[in-house]
């Protein structure tokens, strides 16, 4: 078996995205490749144009002619993948795909990884990385969706707002 799945681009004709991502499902659930592929995503974002009749939203696709796909990629996953019609081949160097690397899967926002937090606002807090490592504060507001806290330390007698990212904190157990 082959290394553990990651996300591959496919490059496909000009408006079969939405196609290829069906036929690729379809292909998946009736040859069992469930254990193979596990997810097919045409990343799609929301733009309001405004027109001569107004404001319209809709959905756009981010990258046209694209299809992500998170798989193990095998001999077989690569050959049912590359024959499905409208898909013209994976994107990388020569025959062999090119894996996207996980800073480029977080940028994308292909993957939406859940966060829990273990602390809430008026919780103290020890900074566990950074310049300000080892310092205590209490926290004063949480962004989950941007990933950021703030923190309330004193530093040379004043109280001093830090910006941190979540992961970058501990709860101090009393």
């Amino acid at each position: 078996m082959a290394e553990s799945a990651k996300w591959y681009v496919v490059h496909t004709y000009s408006g079969y995205e939405n196609t290829v991502k069906a036929t690729i499902e379809k292909t998946i659930e009736t040859r069992q490749l469930q254990d193979v592929i596990f997810e097919v995503s045409v990343p799609m974002e929301t733009v309001t144009e405004v027109t001569d009749n107004g404001p319209k939203t809709i959905d756009r696709k981010v990258f046209p002619g694209y299809v992500l796909i998170k798989m193990i990629m095998t001999d077989d996953s690569w050959y049912i993948v590359k024959n499905v019609r409208g898909v013209t081949g994976f994107v990388g160097s020569g025959t062999k795909p090119t894996p996207l690397t996980e800073e480029e899967v977080l940028q994308l926002g292909v993957e939406k990884r859940e966060i829990v937090v273990a602390f809430q606002v008026g919780d103290t807090v020890r900074i566990t990385d950074g310049p300000l490592t080892s310092f205590t504060g209490k926290v004063d507001a949480l962004d989950i969706d941007k990933n950021s806290v703030r923190v309330i330390v004193s530093m040379f007698g004043r109280e001093t707002p830090v910006e941190l990212e979540l992961d970058q904190v501990e709860v101090i157990s009393e």
